[in-house]
Order: structure tokens, then C-alpha cells, then sequence
């Protein structure tokens, strides 16, 4: 186990957030993941973090995550008031308000990453494998039926009952997610293009708490 030490923080100003980098940001998020896994979470003074950022924030990141209650992300990443946003929805795809919402994070609020985190044992990915019908989770589930899909001449069970095709789809939703942010916000990227953000995902494991970067 990497022996890494807490810290105590304060909430970012404009001049700091313009200096960063996404590669910096990715950086930190990978830092703050290692203090979640060793149990040596940031010391923060929240009264006053939400005093001296109640008339601005300049966060570092937008992290898509998944609606699921096991997955505290602000904790994940040892993030605290001001730092990052969150944007949450049950199988973490992306829609017109996320997009809307992320563009706002990082034109119009500095942010200088896009973190799509997956995880696994999900239950939005199983019950669309499975093809769930309850409402208005029919219509949800189908964002994520393209990552199932491009597994379509896999041989194995493709059902929620095996653990590898869940764990593959959780995988290629997250990248799906990524490719459908580039191509339907032409505002993330082309600031993608331009360096002045990058979109990544990861997946994050319920068992170790180790969020895992992805290649797309």
C-alpha cells in the first residue's frame, strides 16, 4: 500500500484553476483515489470552505457518475467543497442536460476535465443486459443498449448472470459515454482539440475502492 498522507485544503481560487492542467487535474484525481483506498482522507474545515466559496467556485473537474448510493464521489477522489462537479444518473450516459451541464462546468466555469466513471456490480448496466421494463426505466435503459451491442458477436452468457459480460459492458458503456460526449457537444470538443480539456473514464471497484483509468 502506497503510504500517502492526509492533507488539509482550501478551496481553489480562479488564478489556480487557470494554471492547472487537464493532465494535472487527472494527477490529483489519481492522489485523492490512493488516500480513499488508505483511509487517510483530507482534514477539511467545511463551515469555512463553504464561506470563502460562496461567491465563486472554480472547480477542477466534471465527473459523470452513476446514481448509485455506494459510490461517494466526492470522497472517491478525496475532493471537497468547490472542487469538483457531479453530474449523477443510473448507468452514467450522457444526455442533452449533462452535456448542457458540462459545457457550463468547463466553458463558462474553468473546469479542465471530463471524468466518466463507471463502476461495477451495476445495476442500470445488468438490468439493461437483461432488458428491465418498469416505467420509465425502459426508455432510461436503452442509452446504455449501444454498449451491448458492440459485444454483439460475443459467445458467451450475455446475461447479468455473468459477471465478465457485465463487468465488459460496464467498460465499453463508459467509453460509449465518452465518444457520445465528443460527438454531441461540439462546444467539449473542440476544446478537447485545443488542449484545454481532456475527457477520460474510468471504472470504479466496489470491493477496493480503485477507480481505474480507461483507453478509449
Amino acid at each position: 500500500m502506497i503510504d500517502v498522507k492526509p492533507l488539509v485544503n482550501r478551496v481553489l481560487t480562479q488564478a489556480e484553476q487557470n494554471e492547472l492542467t487537464p493532465d494535472q487535474v487527472i494527477t490529483l484525481l489519481k492522489e485523492g483515489n490512493q488516500r480513499f483506498i488508505a483511509g487517510t482522507l483530507t482534514s477539511r474545515d467545511h463551515s469555512k470552505q463553504v464561506r470563502d466559496a460562496a461567491q465563486g467556485q472554480y472547480p477542477k473537474a466534471v465527473i459523470l457518475s452513476c446514481l448509485d448510493s455506494r459510490i461517494p464521489v466526492e470522497d472517491v477522489f478525496d475532493r471537497g467543497i468547490g472542487d469538483i462537479f457531479v453530474a449523477r444518473v443510473a448507468g452514467n450516459f450522457q444526455n442533452t442536460d449533462i452535456l448542457g451541464s458540462m459545457e457550463f462546468a468547463c466553458k463558462l466555469s474553468g473546469a479542465k476535465l471530463v471524468f466518466v466513471l463507471g463502476h461495477e456490480n451495476c445495476g442500470a448496466i445488468s438490468g439493461a443486459i437483461d432488458g428491465a421494463k418498469l416505467g420509465n426505466i425502459t426508455s432510461m435503459l436503452t442509452n446504455i443498449q449501444p454498449a451491448i451491442d458492440h459485444f454483439s458477436k460475443y459467445e458467451g452468457d450475455k446475461t447479468s448472470q455473468n459477471k465478465e459480460f457485465v463487468h465488459m459492458v460496464a467498460e465499453q458503456n463508459v467509453l460509449e459515454t465518452i465518444n457520445g460526449i465528443r460527438k454531441n457537444s461540439p462546444v467539449l470538443h473542440e476544446m478537447e482539440k485545443q488542449g484545454k480539456i481532456k475527457i477520460v473514464g474510468g471504472i470504479y471497484n466496489m470491493d477496493t475502492g480503485k477507480v481505474s483509468l480507461l483507453e478509449d
